[in-house]
């Protein structure tokens, strides 16, 4: 039996179990067994295999075997202070949309699976390069392999925000086949990370602690997957009321999480009433890729989603350069000013004068080492050896 039979069986046999205090154990082995099967699907033990049978999407640079030069080419004059994916069903306007806030020419038409591979975009946006990635459509079942769509989905771990982008004609159950896909490839929309603190060890045992009480799994099923995933001796810390999902994700490790916007296109082909109600759904946003409607506020959303950091560079005796700002994560240092302006300043770095929001003397400038933290629209002075 293969991994993907051994997935739909567990699946099967998840669905016909009854959900109650009872059956907490027996699901929470389910469960786990399933993060592994669904674990082995994406990151096959194997590592060989025939040569250009499959695409492979990367950060920085996207390969497809039809097109790796006219890929390659676009994305060298396409790299952005983030990344932006677009997932969602054929014919749902991701082409329109790229066309139309990146001025990137990406076929469109009233068929489906008019894009076969990915067309990288980039928007300018406040001094910053915003990199958006729309991705071929996926079908059902995208996260075990049908229609390229476990490379497509998983594609989406290497971007900073997610837009999901729907039908607004259609139901609602396109949405939750999209969360579905995405889930199984190890993406977590709009969530946090669980607030567990998990240390593998050579000897000793299990030690397990917890600082709140668990009210949806319990030290028995926790304990039970631990030796599922032969992890006799580790200490556990449990900070926050998780789930037995959210513990597995912890164990796996590799889960991504990501904010998420989700688009609703063509909404003028509904009514007004029907406009509303999904406008106030959490997280969703209306517009009309034909009618050009609201793609100026779904861009503003996208920059609040980042959530970067724009940092203005000065030379000595000179006034701030405020035409090309640095564009970082929200977080970054004085280190990561420095790697993203030339890699030789760290190595030599003396020390920085900071003006702005991050200056315990603000409006005056305060001498600062390469571990502290900016803030939006600091201005930096970098001193070398």
């Amino acid at each position: 039996m293969g991994v993907v039979e051994k997935i739909k069986e567990i699946e099967e046999e998840m669905a016909r179990t009854q959900k109650n205090k009872a059956t907490e154990y027996h699901l929470g082995l389910l469960k786990a067994k399933l993060a592994r099967y669904r674990q082995q699907l994406l990151e096959p033990t194997t590592k060989s295999g025939p040569a250009g049978t499959d695409s492979t999407f990367r950060k920085g640079r996207i390969l497809c075997r039809r097109s790796l030069l006219h890929c390659s080419n676009v994305l060298a004059n396409c790299s952005g202070d983030a990344r932006v994916a677009l997932i969602g069903f054929p014919s749902v306007g991701k082409s329109t949309l790229l066309s139309k806030l990146t001025h990137t020419q990406s076929e469109a038409a009233a068929y489906e699976f008019t894009t076969l591979t990915a067309i990288p975009g980039v928007i300018e946006y406040k001094g910053a390069r915003i990199q958006l990635l729309d991705l071929p459509g996926i079908v059902e079942g995208a996260s075990q392999g049908r229609g390229r769509g476990r490379q497509v989905v998983s594609t989406a771990k290497t971007a900073d925000v997610i837009l999901i982008m729907l039908d607004a004609t259609k139901s609602d159950e396109q949405r939750r086949l999209l969360e579905h896909e995405l889930d199984a490839v190890g993406i977590r929309l709009n969530k946090s990370k669980p607030d567990v603190v998990f240390k593998k060890r050579t000897t000793g045992g299990i030690t397990f602690n917890t600082t709140v009480k668990l009210t949806k799994t319990d030290e028995k099923t926790i304990r039970t997957i631990l030796a599922g995933y032969k992890l006799h001796n580790c200490d556990v810390m449990i900070r926050e009321d998780i789930t037995t999902d959210e513990f597995i994700d912890v164990l796996i490790g590799n889960r991504k999480y990501v904010p998420c916007i989700y688009v609703y296109n063509k909404i003028d082909s509904i009514s007004l009433e029907q406009v509303d109600k999904i406008a106030r759904t959490p997280q969703s946003l209306v517009i009309s890729c034909e009618m050009g409607l609201n793609l100026d506020y779904l861009v503003s959303r996208i920059w609040e989603e980042l959530a970067m950091v724009k940092v203005y560079t000065k030379k000595r005796g000179a006034h701030p350069d405020l035409d090309d700002p640095v564009c970082l994560r929200k977080g970054s240092t004085i280190e990561t000013v420095c790697n993203t302006i030339h890699r030789s300043l760290a190595p030599n770095f003396r020390y920085a004068l900071v003006w702005g929001k991050s200056s315990k003397f603000s409006p005056h400038a305060q001498k600062v080492s390469l571990a502290h933290a900016v803030q939006d629209e600091d201005v930096v002075s970098i001193f070398t050896k």
